[in-house]
């Protein structure tokens, strides 16, 4: 499965390596983290990751294979 989690602001390169089995790009004021996710788990650490960081997650999908 392919993940997309939008942040809002740009997130700082300190930051990002925060996700490292992510990438990222940064676009009309958002940070776009996209990449693998492995499991629900793997999913809902993401997330915790980004709530333990003050960032403001904008969206999360699911892309198509």
């Amino acid at each position: 499965m392919r993940y997309e989690i939008r942040v809002e602001g740009h997130m700082t390169e300190t930051l990002t390596k925060a996700f490292p089995e992510m990438d990222h790009v940064v676009m009309s004021g958002q940070t776009v983290l996209f990449g693998p996710v492995v499991d629900e788990a793997h999913l809902y650490g993401l997330l915790a990751r980004c709530q333990s960081l003050g960032l403001h997650v904008i969206e999360m999908r699911r892309l198509p294979e």
